[in-house]
């Protein structure tokens, strides 16, 4: 079997894992045995990350105003839709094919299956069969599983900069974050580039995913600018409730669901008991690191404003998860409960700070996913066996390409085919001047004619 292309459990963790499974009666796996259960699990966690755009869609049209919730439910259906069919027209290769340091091939269409096909199509001979199962899984089982984590980092984007960006700026946006920056980037380390040269270690993306659609979405909202009547004259910050906060919660739990297939998966393998021992693993910190981000933000919301706030406490969540995504492969389960409760206290402590730099973030992303993004990659060399300075130069790199190329981006499209609706429109709601509907026209202002 070749080598995965993520970093996978540590090396005291396989001798661990291996002394106890290690037995005199453990029969070998054959390889075409290992090769249905790993494709199996790169299949099925790609369902359940592919699952998470649902969650996405769900926290943010809960957290954005009524006007704007059929706006924003299109956004993420076509993130889903562009980010696939870019993944397969050039982001793939350019992020696994013939990496050489920075960037791999511009192979449009690249179809890494076709040995696969020669053997679907009724070659049953013995050198096909091994260049099949020789790989350790179904190839596109691998690059299914690849695509739908593109889709979640430019997910990111969208709650940021919601409510006052056009819908077509917005997709070409996607387009090229989804085509081209994120399959850049992740070349350096997934792909087998310079920063996995230098012992970079991101297990699933809090770097590679999460910071990176974090660093975009910031851009974003600074370039975009803020809505209309957010921030007064005097500094105070004027409050924009979401208009559905139960369906903000069930987004939150379906991210949830999701992640444990977003890490789980990224452990790349279910061919032995040692796989699925570190998977276990992996699935424990995952949870941990969740509840502990939920219950530090309610916490540190109530000692600071002397009040629970659910929208912290969902923040807290995503927060812990985006920590713990580096590194979940911790033997510790208690520094994966540290990670996720650092995730939830910076989310809370992010969240107010970018109102007072005037940096409109709806939904809070850039904290959740940026800030708690950075903290959990620089939790693998506190809490395992990484490099702080390796990991710390992995986190400006991959800040420094992703800000400079994502304002490069956002300001050619602001001053060609622009990016926000007038005042006007944007009081109306993107709703009825994007769409010409409304997601709840019988409290909308379309009732009013009935």
């Amino acid at each position: 079997m070749r080598l995965p292309r993520r970093m996978l459990a540590s090396a005291a963790l396989a001798a661990t894992a291996l002394a106890v499974l290690a037995t005199p009666a453990r029969a070998a796996v054959s390889a075409e045995t290992a090769f249905v259960f790993n494709s199996f699990a790169f299949l099925v966690h790609g369902v359940l990350v592919m699952f998470m755009a649902a969650g996405f869609a769900m926290l943010e049209s809960g957290l954005v105003r009524s006007k704007n919730t059929a706006a924003i439910c299109l956004k993420n259906v076509a993130i889903y839709s562009v980010a696939g069919i870019m993944y397969y027209l050039v982001g793939y290769s350019l992020m696994y094919v013939d990496v050489d340091q920075v960037v791999g091939s511009l192979s449009f269409l690249y179809n890494p299956a076709e040995a696969e096909l020669r053997l679907i199509n009724g070659d049953t001979a013995p050198e096909t069969l091994e260049a099949v199962t020789g790989n350790g899984f179904a190839s596109m089982s691998d690059w299914y599983f690849q695509m739908v984590f593109v889709a979640t980092a430019a997910s990111i984007v969208s709650g940021t900069v919601a409510e006052r960006i056009k819908v077509w700026p917005f997709l070409i946006f996607t387009l090229v974050l989804t085509g081209v920056l994120y399959p850049i980037q992740g070349a350096w380390t997934w792909g087998g580039g310079w920063l996995t040269g230098m012992g970079f270690s991101d297990f699933a993306g809090s770097t590679i995913v999460h910071s990176a659609g974090g660093w975009a979405a910031l851009t974003g909202a600074i370039i975009v600018g803020v809505r209309k009547g957010k921030y007064g004259a005097d500094g105070r910050v004027h409050p924009m409730p979401g208009a559905n906060l139960p369906l903000a919660t069930l987004g939150t739990f379906i991210l949830w669901f999701g992640w444990f297939g977003f890490n789980g998966g990224s452990q790349l393998a279910l061919g032995s008991a040692l796989d699925v021992a570190a998977m276990a693993i992996v699935y424990v910190n995952t949870n941990l690191a969740a509840a502990a981000g939920v219950v530090a933000a309610m916490l540190m919301t109530q000692a600071i404003y002397r009040k629970l706030d659910l929208t912290m406490a969902l923040n807290g969540a995503i927060a812990g998860l985006v920590a713990i995504t580096a590194g979940p492969d911790l033997q510790n389960h208690l520094a994966a409960i540290v990670v996720g409760a650092v995730g939830g206290i910076l989310v809370v402590l992010a969240i107010p700070l970018l109102d007072k730099l005037r940096i409109d973030d709806v939904v809070g992303a850039v904290s959740a996913h940026l800030v708690a993004g950075i903290w959990g990659t620089l939790a693998v060399a506190i809490f395992g066996d990484g490099d702080l300075m390796v990991q710390i130069t992995g986190i400006v790199a991959v800040g420094a390409f992703m800000t400079v190329t994502s304002a490069a981006l956002w300001l050619g499209l602001k001053h060609t085919v622009g990016l926000r609706v007038d005042e006007e429109e944007e009081d109306a709601g993107l709703d009825r001047i994007e769409l010409g509907l409304e997601a709840y026209p019988e409290f909308g202002r379309g009732s009013q004619t009935m």
